[in-house]
């Protein structure tokens, strides 16, 4: 009735459902629950942290979030209210361009990781591959390397084409800043790129074993499938202007957001930089 008082006159709206006008009123100037009082409080605490989020987390992560912060709520409680006032968190847009061209004739690498994504150091498995951007000027492609132990991106690099050149400069700068030890494995899937000569010189150089996926299995890549996937949920979901705008934007995503403070559900909820912080008195990053 009081969501309808503009609409409708309270006299009819009280005949209508069998309500005297005088318990309506009463009922107005009632004081909220101690349960109303709670939810209120929560609904605020849920808001900053989506907020927060960049309009990302889902009831999951929110949750997380506030069992942080140290409130106590269930999760059920979290989806409840969320969905009671219209929160959600973007969803995930299909995809279009393909960006796996085999070459013909290229020698593929044996599969090193064998759908492993758990290794038990850092700097022990690396895998990457090739993704678009949609902007106004055309695509945008962008080249990642993920660490498979805390999975933060090590190492990115964008351009207006898919050459070599483009997963090369992603992997130095993997290389460069994170100095692993001779051995490591780079995993991808048969890309031309990553199938080249050059780039398998450039592997070889620095001592790390070339992996692929076998052809037409999309699971020996999946993480990083679904970090694009998330990229584009969170970060790309809609056309950008500019190449430049797109650039700076994935920037701050990957480095701001992805690496350091987003919380990733397969590291029990932590971000990939805290994960690494609390694991570092075991494992040396190398």
């Amino acid at each position: 009735m009081e969501q309808h008082q503009t609409q409708f006159p309270i006299q009819r709206m009280c005949t209508l459902l069998g309500v005297s006008q005088s318990g309506y009123y009463a009922w107005r100037k009632r004081e909220p629950s101690q349960r109303a009082q709670a939810n209120a409080q929560l609904l605020e605490k849920i808001k900053q942290i989506f907020k927060q989020s960049r309009q990302t987390y889902g009831s999951p992560r929110i949750h997380q979030a506030l069992k942080r912060q140290g409130v106590v709520c269930g999760r059920n409680r979290v989806a409840r209210l969320m969905r009671r006032n219209h929160i959600r968190a973007r969803r995930k847009r299909r995809k279009t361009p393909r960006t796996t061209q085999r070459k013909v004739g290229a020698l593929a690498a044996p599969n090193l990781l064998k759908g492993d994504f758990n290794p038990l150091w850092p700097n022990q498995a690396w895998v990457s591959d090739i993704t678009y951007i949609d902007t106004a000027e055309g695509w945008l492609y962008l080249a990642a390397v993920m660490d498979l132990f805390a999975r933060p991106i090590v190492g990115w690099a964008m351009a207006d084409h898919m050459q070599t050149s483009l997963v090369e400069a992603a992997f130095t700068m993997a290389v460069q800043h994170r100095s692993p030890r001779v051995g490591w494995i780079h995993h991808s899937d048969q890309g031309s790129q990553y199938t080249s000569a050059d780039f398998r010189a450039l592997l070889f150089r620095v001592g790390c074993r070339p992996s692929n996926s076998s052809v037409g299995n999309c699971y020996d890549n999946a993480v990083m499938e679904s970090f694009f996937s998330t990229l584009k949920t969170e970060c790309a979901y809609d056309q950008f202007e500019t190449r430049s705008q797109a650039r700076l934007a994935i920037f701050e995503y990957i480095e701001v957001w992805y690496n350091r403070k987003r919380l990733h559900s397969s590291l029990g909820y932590l971000s990939p930089a805290r994960f690494e912080q609390i694991n570092s008195d075991i494992f040396c990053v190398h």
